[in-house]
């Protein structure tokens, strides 16, 4: 026999957009909000018409007590259905249309009521306290029901209390007045709510257009899915709010940047201080793949605005990419020059094979001797003023290419630098990167000379880079310091601009300058200053810097 299959029970689901959870909780909250706002205002209203209609009874009875006949009648006369005492009560009853007045005397016999066969009987409550001379307003039963009654002593001329008067106004009008409220409280209440419920609509819709309709569901997954792809990609993400101010940062921002979260809430200015980066944060620079550098990082930068009047920056960490792409500029150059070395030794052996041919021998070698002389003098007057192996070898190979694009490079006469630099690579870099502006800038033109000046002087190694090229007019000298301005075309790997902001970072790390003129002749001449670059005679270099990513163009 098969188990029979579990009862499912239909449980209510809600629904999962955020518009329609947002409207029916808005709905429930405006009912609620609307029955509990009736209840409370009829929860007064009730006890408020019972303490209207004791109050009512109250004064009817006092204005009766104060009417001289019937103190006089009670003196007088007898309780009597046709008494004076019984025809001015009715009178007042029927002129303040309450439901009784009784008038009693001491003993708390009826003088006066409704049904005239209750004269003369004994009263159904207590009268002790309004024969005591208290006045008394209170909600009862009585012979004729329920009712709302005020009790007053009854005085004579000489001020004493010869009886008491009650009187009732009947529960059923106090009740009935209560109910006749009610459908004009529903009436208003409804109003409320359909105002309430417009408003609710409004609302949602609004929500609706914000959340793109999605689920609560649906937004927590984005959410998630937003902290997993901000914090998982390798590239910065960096979001400002409409007052500039930083409102989000990736953990690759953190790093490119070199801030922590007590960014959040600050400017750019505040956080980055003044800079390249800044502007192009804060969207002073426009326009697409900016560069950038940011300590030792070369940065691209995007912005994007949003919205809300806020922006989105995103940066790309180009500092590998940079480098290899020097290197692979610099590679190509030293394949041109090996390639031009090639042909030259080329024709050197045709030469040379000749004159063996033709049996000069006297001439071929002193051919021999004159190109080997060539490169050693050219190697030997480099290393005997420069005695840094690295930076000696750099020069030696720029001189090459140097020749190989028409232009002589030079050693100055004044330059000695000796074998205690610090950081080696950090000069070659800053050496390098000149070198090779100077070399594009003269490439092409008649008479192309480039000179290259190091200096020691104490602990600074002083660099100069003079070039016969056109030179750089004054209002810019400034700016070929700065990240991404080039006056030339980029290469395959990237953009320009990068190199001597690098260079000029590299000696203001140090404690130095970097700086450009115009010498007497014409070109350009770049200068720059490194203070500590030397260790003392005799000592061991120790590293105390790193260089910064080199390039430029």
């Amino acid at each position: 026999m098969s188990p029979t299959p579990p009862v499912r029970r239909l449980r209510p689901r809600l629904p999962r957009k955020v518009f329609s959870q947002v409207l029916l909780m808005q709905l429930a909250i405006a009912a609620g909000v609307a029955v509990l706002a009736t209840g409370l205002f009829l929860a007064p209203l009730s006890k408020q018409l019972d303490q209207e209609a004791m109050r009512r009874a109250l004064a009817i009875a006092q204005t009766t007590a104060q009417d001289p006949q019937i103190a006089e009648g009670v003196l007088t006369t007898t309780p009597t259905v046709n008494g004076p005492v019984q025809e001015e009560a009715e009178r007042i009853r029927l002129a303040t249309n309450a439901e009784y007045i009784v008038v009693m005397d001491l003993g708390g016999f009826r003088w006066s009521h409704t049904t005239p066969s209750e004269i003369g009987r004994h009263v159904s409550t207590s009268p002790r306290e309004a024969l005591d001379g208290k006045e008394v307003m209170q909600i009862d039963n009585g012979t004729l029901g329920r009712s709302a009654r005020g009790k007053v002593p009854l005085y004579d001329a000489q001020h004493r209390i010869i009886g008491a008067v009650s009187v009732g106004i009947a529960y059923d009008s106090v009740r009935a007045r209560l109910l006749s409220t009610i459908p004009g409280l529903f009436a208003y209440a409804g109003g409320a709510l359909a105002a309430g419920a417009l408003a609710a609509w409004l609302i949602s819709r609004r929500v609706q257009r914000q959340t793109r309709d999605l689920a609560f569901s649906d937004i927590s997954a984005l959410l998630a899915e937003r902290e997993a792809m901000l914090h998982g990609i390798r590239e910065g993400v960096v979001a400002l709010d409409r007052g500039g101010r930083i409102r989000l940062l990736n953990d690759e921002a953190r790093r490119l940047l070199g801030i922590g979260d007590e960014a959040v809430g600050r400017s750019p200015d505040e956080a980055l201080g003044a800079g390249r980066t800044t502007d192009v944060l804060a969207g002073r620079v426009a326009g697409t793949d900016l560069l950038t550098v940011r300590g030792q990082r070369v940065l691209v930068a995007n912005r994007m605005p949003t919205d809300d009047g806020g922006a989105v920056a995103t940066l790309r960490d180009r500092t590998e990419l940079e480098q290899l792409g020097r290197e692979l500029d610099s590679t190509r150059g030293l394949i041109d020059a090996l390639r031009a070395q090639d042909h030259e030794h080329a024709n050197r052996m045709h030469t040379l094979l000749g004159l063996l041919e033709l049996e000069m021998y006297d001439d071929a070698v002193e051919f021999i001797g004159e190109v080997v002389g060539d490169h050693r003098v050219t190697a030997e007057q480099v290393t005997e003023k420069i005695q840094d192996p690295l930076l000696a070898a750099l020069l030696v190979g720029k001189a090459t290419v140097a020749a190989e694009r028409g232009v002589a490079l030079w050693v100055s006469d004044r330059t000695w630098l000796p074998d205690r630099l610090i950081d080696p690579r950090g000069l070659v870099t800053v050496v390098g990167n000149l070198v090779d502006n100077a070399l594009d800038a003269v490439a092409g033109t008649p008479h192309a000379r480039v000179e290259v000046e190091l200096c020691a002087e104490g602990r600074a190694v002083v660099l100069r880079v003079r070039d016969t090229g056109p030179g750089i007019p004054a209002e810019q000298r400034e700016l070929v310091f700065t990240e991404g301005w080039s006056t030339k075309k980029p290469p395959a790997h990237g953009k320009r601009g990068i190199g001597l902001s690098l260079v000029r970072r590299l000696a203001e790390r140090h404690g130095g300058t970097a700086a450009v003129g115009g010498p007497e002749g014409g070109g350009a001449q770049f200068t720059v200053v490194l203070p500590e670059a030397l260790t003392e005679p005799e000592l061991e270099p120790a590293p105390a810097f790193t260089a910064a990513e080199e390039g430029a163009r």
